[in-house]
């Protein structure tokens, strides 16, 4: 008795404000805590004290307790609590200490499971379905608890539950217990299975009506009660499928209300837009593309309170506009949605009407919004805009750039960026139009405001960064402007802005930046040494640009001070705690391993101890604790059990929160772009580094294997990413030094990875995921050839997992339910599909003919239906073009021209239609198909030539694209160096030199001097006498950047031979050249 009225006065001191007072009584606690009594006797103080906080205490105490030790408590201890919880719970009137000790029942449900305490199954059953409301109340409180914190114990009694909640969402007259139903639901929805999806779906009707009462009642309760919706649509959306409808339109009300929280209404949007990302088919067919748009414009472009601005246009010294969600962004994120998963030409029916009457209004806020609408369909809706109306569209955005209005130019500069970024290389041949339009913006830079300039640089850097050597007219102007930022301002934002812009314009210019190197150089250590906390951003920004820059300018002007550089990295994390600036750390080291990974080499160990820490930790992940933090100084370890603990408590650097204290968790973004960049540079390091990298390679890989389940899917995509490259790293190890450990090593990793990849393929959710995951593994067997297939399952996992893609039946692909044959599709799920598609020629060639045969049967159906003229010019590009690098790939492997030969009745028809494209890429894809089906065919499909070559003549009397003559150029050759007897040489070699040099397809350089080296040979008369033309292309060819080493090789053995057998017909040819011509011929006779 005395230990009870003894702990009542500690507690009671314990709720003073005194820290002194609190220690001393922490200390009492602590002893009170090693006698066994303390269980009884914090019972009693839980039931039976006047004071409600100590009550509250009380129950706290005994949740910790019961949370660590409940091992420790007797047999007879257990079982008088379990009673005398439930005792208290009845008896309590006060809202806080009823929920302190349903938050208890939860933690002792949690050690015990519900079928060993009936009481309490039983106390849940009686209160719930009481005649009195607040006892109603009461035991949906404590339901609430017990099964947030244990939904999957529960699954039995999940049909009785349900049915329980049916009846409690009609008691529309009792919101707080509305609320407890609705977040109970919300918990057992991701562990609901197929047999409670009727009971599920026949609830959604009156969970809409009860939110509609519940935002009458208590906004901030419905704001959270609304997660209910997207909990159901992101785990189960089969369950919402045939109430889409209903939901749309009350999501559309909530948002449409003014009246509302922005929180709330916000809440409602997201919703919209998560439906339109995993049901855009059902969105389209119930004809509810419409009202969404007609519900959302007026968000779009309404205008702000009077004297107030939309937070992106107020001007501030922070960074441009808060990042707070509000109604319009929540619109803007709708119509962005749509833009990545519905066809494009079914949303610009509807939108573009909407949108072109907006940017002709008189009123500067409709106008911002259709620019803001133009300016989010830039990177879902790419192809269809580039192919359909780049010119109007970039008008409208240049004559916006002039409006009177800076919230319409920001605006158009936003747009701009995004076009910039997503529209190439369209938008890049309209430079001189843009390029001085932005350049006028920085010529105010000192007196303009921040904030606008901010969006001018944004708009300039994305322009910039694709304009390759086209920069250089304007590289004095913008160098000059952005030194001059550099040195003479005050302002860090505007240092850091510029600092930013000199990465993009390295990325366009490359080596043509050398000259202003040194003073970017110097610039950028400044900043680098410094460690005031106000420089922070500014390092890392110049970080990202140093990484930039050794990348681009080039390995003799980077090289040394690559060592330098990886010291400047490591010296600012050893100073500075600060996840972006170790995040771009990684970068430079990356980006300096794929110049000089020797000087990377020597601190491996230092960088891969950060990189992997950096994945381990959980910082940045906040758990929100619903409790005072005082209690947590109690919850130390009794000191007798010190010694196992101990071990444990080392390894974790924080105490570990259970989820059930946790009312959520929030993730710092820089933490998770910490672990996406560290998984990115520890793969780039990997395969720079080679041999290097091994001592690390295992536990590297360890970890980064770890993360491809990590919540936030940038990360997943990164880890699938490093994964690869390990495989690659180890695979580069091998062929250097191709002993049988290195071998095995390899194929183990191969055999972790490769069912990985499949199965995410399959099973990820998210579409830029599966692609990041497709294009890894192409790189895997793009580098790993055949031994990615050792393995005799490999080939068929490979091939099904491919076919899948292509006939949309994987999980990101919204697969199942409503199976429709509509032709049109988004533009990111046709790109999904060309990632898969690419991998078919890789596999090809990795592989014998004989084997790949059955597989490449199954997949080329799935291509050629693509390549009719109702499909897409994206589609049909893709199609011919994978079809032509699969012929490719047959010609190199065994049994490749039987197989070529079966094919060609097939591929003929399809190639030669697509000569006759409207569109030059599709045209060019076809003549390099055809070009490769004789190459691979061989003697099978000589009988086709004299229909091939009237095809190709007919084409090159007409044709004006210069990459589509490259490549006929190319056809030509390979159908020459397949069959040379069946071919007329005397018209076609003519006509072929006469079209040279190559213009723009650099690469087809080596079949075409292939060829005329074997003609050569051949029929030396016939090229003696167009020694003349030859010569002449071979000068512009040899010492070339883009012609790889082999065909300068066979050039310069052939020149060589004219020199030297035929001098004066040689002499002759290079007479009339120009000097500098005459001069690499040289060159190219004396190296060879």
């Amino acid at each position: 008795m005395e230990m009870t009225q003894e702990l009542e006065q500690i507690l009671l001191q314990l709720a003073q404000p005194d820290n002194a007072v609190i220690q001393q009584v922490t200390a009492k606690l602590k002893q009170a805590f090693k006698d066994p009594a303390i269980i009884p006797a914090l019972c009693a103080v839980m039931s039976g004290s006047q004071n409600p906080q100590i009550r509250q205490s009380a129950a706290v105490m005994l949740r910790l307790r019961v949370k660590k030790h409940w091992k420790k408590i007797s047999p007879n201890d257990r079982e008088s609590l379990k009673a005398v919880v439930l005792q208290a719970f009845m008896q309590e009137t006060e809202h806080t200490v009823q929920h302190a000790l349903s938050q208890l029942c939860a933690v002792m449900v949690k050690h015990e499971t519900p079928d060993r305490w009936p009481a309490l199954l039983q106390l849940l059953n009686q209160a719930t379905k009481s005649s009195n409301p607040h006892d109603r109340q009461v035991g949906l409180l404590l339901l609430n608890k017990v099964m947030e914190s244990n939904p999957e114990p529960f699954k039995p009694h999940y049909s009785q539950l349900l049915q329980l909640f049916s009846v409690v969402l009609q008691d529309l007259s009792n919101p707080t217990s509305l609320y407890y139903c609705i977040l109970t639901l919300t918990a057992i929805t991701a562990f609901t299975g197929n047999e409670e999806m009727n009971q599920m779906r026949s609830i959604v009707p009156s969970l809409i009506v009860a939110l509609k009462h519940l935002i009458k009642a208590d906004e901030v309760q419905a704001s959270e009660a609304m997660e209910v919706l997207n909990e159901l649509i992101e785990s189960e959306v089969s369950i919402v499928v045939p109430h889409i409808a209903d939901i749309v339109r009350f999501c559309l009300e909530v948002g449409g209300d003014t009246t509302l929280s922005d929180s709330l209404r916000v809440k409602a949007l997201f919703c919209i837009a998560c439906l339109i990302k995993l049901k855009s088919k059902t969105v389209l067919k119930q004809k509810l593309l419409n009202p969404i748009l007609h519900a959302i414009f007026p968000l779009l472009t309404a205008s702000p309170p009077p004297g107030e601005q939309d937070p992106e246009d107020v001007e501030d010294d922070k960074e441009d506009g808060t990042d707070d969600e509000n109604p319009k962004h929540a619109a803007a994120q709708i119509i962005d949605t749509m833009a990545l998963h519905m066809p494009p030409e079914k949303l610009f029916q509807q939108l573009m009407p909407l949108t072109q009457t907006c940017l002709a209004s008189d009123n500067p806020y409709q106008r911002k919004g259709g620019l803001m609408c133009l300016a989010v369909l830039a990177e879902g809706c790419a192809d269809h805009i580039r192919t359909k109306m780049m010119s109007s569209v970039l008008q409208t955005v240049c004559q916006s750039l002039s409006d009177s209005n800076q919230v319409v130019r920001s605006a158009g500069l936003f747009a701009l960026g995004q076009f910039s970024e997503h529209l190439q290389p369209e938008v890049s041949t309209y430079c001189a139009e843009l390029m001085p339009l932005l350049l006028g913006y920085l010529s105010s830079l000192n007196n303009a405001k921040v904030g606008h300039v901010t969006k001018a640089f944004y708009a300039l850097e994305n322009f910039m960064e694709n304009l390759g050597a086209d920069i250089e007219p304007y590289l004095p102007t913008l160098m000059d402007t952005m030194l001059s930022a550099l040195n003479n301002t005050d302002s860090l934002k505007i240092k850091e802005l510029a600092v930013s812009a000199i990465g993009a314009i390295a990325n366009a210019a490359k080596e043509l930046l050398v000259p202003y190197f040194p003073p970017v150089i110097e610039s950028l250590k400044g900043f680098l040494t410094a460690t005031t906390e106000e420089m922070r951003s500014l390092q890392t920004q110049s970080l990202d640009t140093l990484s930039v820059l050794a990348r681009t300018i080039g390995k003799d002007f980077f090289s040394p001070l690559a060592a330098e550089c990886v010291q400047l990295g490591l010296n600012l994390t050893d100073t500075i705690d600060d996840p972006d600036l170790r995040r771009c750390t990684y970068s430079l080291y990356s980006a300096v391993s794929t110049v000089s990974p020797d000087c990377v080499t020597p601190h491996l160990t230092a960088i891969t101890t950060v990189m992997l820490l950096a994945l381990k930790s959980n910082e940045g992940i906040t758990a929100h604790l619903e409790e005072d933090k005082t209690f947590v100084l109690l919850d130390d370890d009794d000191d007798d059990d010190n010694d196992e603990k101990e071990a444990d408590d080392f390894l974790e650097d924080e105490p570990e929160t259970d989820v059930l204290d946790v009312a959520g968790f929030s993730v710092e973004n820089a933490y998770i772009d910490e672990k996406e960049d560290a998984c990115d540079a520890l793969g780039e390091i990997a395969f720079s580094t080679g041999a290097a990298f091994q001592p690390f390679l295992e536990s590297s890989f360890q970890q980064v294997y770890e993360m491809r389940d990590f919540p936030h899917e940038d990360v997943r995509r990164a880890a699938f990413g490093a994964m690869g490259q390990f495989c690659r790293a180890q695979h580069k190890v091998w062929k250097e030094n191709p002993i049988e450990a290195n071998h095995q090593a390899l194929l183990k990793l191969l055999d972790v990875v490769l069912p990985c990849f499949v199965e995410a393929v399959r099973t990820e959710k998210e579409r830029l995921v599966v692609m990041g995951v497709l294009e890894t593994m192409n790189n895997v067997i793009k580098t790993c050839k055949e031994e990615v297939f050792r393995n005799p399952s490999r080939l068929q996992e490979i091939s099904h997992v491919i076919r899948d893609v292509l006939k949309k039946k994987t999980i990101c692909q919204d697969a199942g339910g409503d199976e429709d044959d509509d032709e049109q599709q988004a533009e990111y799920d046709g790109m999904l599909q060309e990632f898969a598609g690419e991998g078919i020629p890789l596999v090809a060639s990795s592989v014998s003919a004989d084997k790949f045969s059955p597989f490449l049967n199954d997949l080329l159906p799935l291509l050629m239906s693509k390549t009719k003229s109702s499909c897409t010019v994206a589609e049909r590009s893709f199609s011919v073009g994978t079809i032509g690098e699969i012929l490719q790939a047959l010609v190199s492997v065994s049994g490749g021209r039987g197989l070529a030969g079966r094919l060609s009745n097939r591929l003929l028809p399809v190639l030669v239609a697509g000569v006759k494209d409207s569109d030059a890429e599709v045209r060019n894809n076809s003549v390099f198909g055809l070009g490769c089906l004789a190459q691979a065919a061989g003697p099978i499909i000589v009988s086709d030539y004299p229909m091939m070559l009237s095809v190709f003549s007919n084409l090159l009397s007409k044709e004006s694209n210069l990459r589509v003559i490259d490549n006929l150029c190319g056809a030509l050759c390979r159908m020459i160096l397949s069959n040379v007897e069946a071919m007329p040489l005397e018209q076609v070699v003519p006509a072929l030199v006469a079209r040279l040099p190559l213009k723009e397809d650099m690469e087809e350089n080596k079949t075409v001097f292939s060829c005329l080296a074997m003609l050569y040979t051949h029929s030396p008369a016939l090229v003696v006498k167009l020694m003349k033309p030859i010569v002449a292309a071979s000068s512009h060819v040899v010492g070339h950047k883009d012609v790889d080493n082999e065909t300068q090789k066979i050039l310069g053995a052939m020149i060589k031979e004219f020199a030297q057998k035929h001098s004066a017909e040689f002499q002759a040819a290079v007479k009339p050249l120009p000097a500098e011509q005459q001069a690499k011929l040289s060159t190219a006779i004396a190296a060879s």
